[in-house]
């Protein structure tokens, strides 16, 4: 068997571990392997074909990585995640500790304001972030 179809094999491996796994790094480093495979048709030695396969994979796995923290979003505001965000409530009445006990989908919840500057009026507020089991809240008249 030749060197790259041992690669080529390699490469359907990591596909097969991919497809059970459902991340996608491994599908990154059977590119990797593919590229090992290319780096034979180009005549390159063993040493060749490790450095063409560990860069590509080095390459698409952090190309990835950096593409996941980029498009990632705090999912506790954003809306699409935490159907709660933009929600209102009515505030009673603020603690001195700057909470506050609001009514909300039937149940009691801790608010917090999300700006600790200024002074926490009661009245209407929506929710702009949900962080565990309190509510971060804005006054609804709020820019």
């Amino acid at each position: 068997m030749d060197d790259a179809t041992l690669w080529w094999v390699l490469a359907g491996l990591l596909v097969a571990a991919e497809l059970a796994s459902g991340t996608f790094f491994l599908l990154m480093l059977a590119l990797g392997a593919a590229a090992g495979a290319l780096a034979v048709y180009a005549g390159l030695a063993f040493s060749g074909q490790m450095v063409a396969a560990g860069l590509c994979a080095l390459l698409t796995v952090g190309g990835w990585a950096w593409v996941r923290l980029r498009r990632r979003a705090s999912p506790e505001t954003d809306a699409g995640v935490v159907l709660d965000v933009g929600q209102t409530v009515q505030v009673q009445g603020w603690q001195p500790d700057g909470t506050a006990q609001v009514h909300y989908r039937g149940a009691q919840w801790l608010a917090v304001a999300s700006s600790p500057h200024g002074d926490p009026r009661p009245g209407p507020h929506r929710i702009c972030a949900v962080q565990g089991n309190r509510l971060v809240i804005e006054p609804v008249d709020h820019p």
